[in-house]
């Protein structure tokens, strides 16, 4: 059975990047190393060229392609959160390693991936049949830099802001 695995280019710190994305969720891990079996762009004999890993039980690869290439946002990386002490923790540890906050519970880690922190509640509240509630949650989201369940729960049930 094929599978999609999404493919990250870094210059020269793939594995740094993985053992940081690992130590973010459970279920992550480091899963291999592959190194250069010869001097080339990516790098000298010996060193890293390729780290399979997973976060969340997702499979990624982060490959050192030998130059720096810019990401954009064209393409995101989402972590669904438990609750709001997920949230916190994942937010934190992105902004505690050079990353930068942006809208909607989004942000840039150190090396320019976007990122989305969301708590799994989030779709439930934007997937609900009560759709002027869903509409509630998600301009209360719109307003947000980390997302925050309480207020977005109190915004999707109608209650004021306390």
């Amino acid at each position: 059975m094929s599978k999609l695995v999404p493919c990250m280019w870094f210059n020269g710190d793939a594995e740094e990047a993985a053992k940081f994305y690992t130590s973010l969720v459970p279920n992550s891990a480091i899963t291999h190393v592959q190194r250069n079996v010869s001097d080339n762009p990516s790098g000298k004999e010996g060193s890293v060229l390729v780290v399979e890993f997973t976060v969340a039980g997702q499979p990624l690869v982060a490959l050192n392609g030998g130059m720096k290439m810019e990401y954009t946002h064209a393409i995101s990386l989402m972590i669904h959160c438990d609750d709001q002490a997920q949230v916190d923790s994942v937010w934190n540890a992105f902004l505690a390693h050079g990353g930068k906050e942006e809208q909607c519970g989004w942000l840039r880690d150190r090396w320019g991936v976007a990122w989305q922190v969301v708590p799994k509640v989030m779709f439930e509240f934007l997937s609900s049949p009560d759709r002027a509630a869903a509409a509630r949650a998600m301009q209360a989201m719109m307003k947000m830099v980390k997302l925050d369940v309480d207020v977005l729960r109190r915004a999707f049930e109608g209650k004021s802001a306390a």
